[in-house]
């Protein structure tokens, strides 16, 4: 994204590889701001049913501590809920486990 200003509105599409290398279509938008403090994205169109993410950052001495809240839905009923419990929940946990190295070795370990 670069050095744009995140707003609410602001829709962001992505390539996106959830299982198996199969590539989709990810839309989401910023639905609400709070500049240093929180922000939301839901998705518009992408392979969940439903995404709300929070991102919320609090100042602690030395840094900022930054915590997530997802909530989703594969949807597709029964067989949702097992390709969840095999499949999409490992994927999304590694996902933000890999989110974290990075900004681990961006900003450092605190």
């Amino acid at each position: 994204m670069g050095n744009i200003k995140m707003y609410p509105g602001l829709i962001i599409t992505y390539k996106v590889s959830p299982l198996f290398g199969i590539k989709l279509n990810w839309v989401t938008e910023i639905t609400h701001v709070k500049d240093k403090e929180y922000f939301i994205d839901e998705q518009r169109f992408g392979p969940f049913a439903f995404w709300h993410h929070q991102h919320h950052f609090e100042k602690i001495e030395g840094g900022v501590l930054m915590h997530d809240t997802l909530h989703y839905s594969i949807g597709w009923g029964p067989i949702g809920t097992v390709a969840n419990a095999i499949l999409v929940n490992n994927k999304i946990n590694e996902i933000f486990k890999f989110r974290y190295q990075k900004v681990e070795e961006l900003f450092g370990k605190f």
